[in-house]
C-alpha cells in the first residue's frame, strides 16, 4: 500500500491531496517534525536530506515533492491530473510544477528559516533576509495571479483541474500570516483559493492533517 510521509502544512499537503482527489487506498505515516523524527536514522534511510514528504510503495522510495506529485499522475493516468503527454499543454505544466518547486518554494522556505543563510547571533540579518523574501514572494504571488488571470478559468490550467492545484494551494496558505498581502488578497488568487477550500478532497485533507482556520 502506498505511504505518505508527512507532517501537518509542510509540502506534504500537495501530494496528500492528491491522494484524496485519487480516492486510492493509502496510508498516512506521522514525521514528528516538533520531536526530530525527521532526523531520525530510521527516516534518513528514506530521504538521506531529512526533508519532508516521503512516499512509499512496497520497495519503491520517492522523495521530492515535485517528484511525488508527477509519481501520482503518472501511475494514475486515469484520473487525468496532468495534460497528456508530449502536448503543449504537458509542457506548461511540467514549467509550472518546476517552478513552483524550485522558485516559489524556494524563496518561501528563505523566508520561514532565514537563519538557516546567517552566521549565530546576526538577528539584523536574519530580519533583514526575511524582510527581502517576503516582498520577492510577494512578486511571485503577483505572477501566479496574473497567470490565473490569463488562463480565465477555474483552475491553474484553465478549465481542468490538475496536479499544479494542489501545490499552488499547499504555498499559497504559507503565506496566510504574512504581513505584507498574502495570496488571498490578490484578486484572482482569492477566489482560486476559496475554490480550492470547497473540494472535498482538500476539506479532508484539512481535517485529516488536524488544521484549523485560517486556511488560506
Amino acid at each position: 500500500m502506498i505511504q505518505l510521509h508527512y507532517y501537518p502544512s509542510t509540502a506534504a499537503m500537495a501530494p496528500h491531496i492528491l491522494l484524496e482527489e485519487l480516492g486510492v487506498p493509502y496510508e498516512r505515516v506521522l514525521v514528528d517534525r516538533a520531536q526530530g523524527a525527521h532526523r531520525s536514522p530510521e527516516y534518513l534511510r528514506l530521504n538521506p536530506n531529512g526533508l519532508i514528504p516521503v512516499l512509499t510503495d512496497g520497495d519503491l522510495v520517492v522523495y521530492e515533492t515535485a517528484a511525488i506529485c508527477l509519481h501520482l499522475c503518472d501511475t494514475h493516468a486515469q484520473a487525468t491530473l496532468a495534460p497528456p503527454l508530449a502536448c503543449a499543454e504537458r509542457a506548461h505544466f511540467y514549467q509550472w510544477l518546476m517552478w513552483l518547486t524550485n522558485t516559489l518554494q524556494s524563496a518561501l522556505i528563505v523566508y520561514f528559516y532565514p537563519e538557516r543563510w546567517m552566521d549565530d547571533g546576526h538577528a539584523a540579518g536574519v530580519a533583514e533576509l526575511k524582510r527581502h523574501a517576503e516582498q520577492r514572494v510577494g512578486g511571485l504571488l503577483d505572477q501566479l495571479d496574473a497567470e490565473l488571470a490569463r488562463r480565465g478559468g477555474p483552475w491553474f490550467l484553465g478549465e481542468a483541474y490538475s496536479a499544479l492545484d494542489a501545490y499552488v494551494f499547499t504555498l499559497c496558505r504559507w503565506t496566510r500570516n504574512f504581513a505584507s498581502a498574502p495570496a488571498r488578497a490578490r484578486p484572482h488568487l482569492g477566489p482560486y483559493l476559496q475554490r480550492m477550500l470547497a473540494r472535498a478532497a482538500v476539506q479532508r485533507v484539512l481535517a485529516n492533517e488536524g488544521l484549523s482556520a485560517p486556511f488560506v
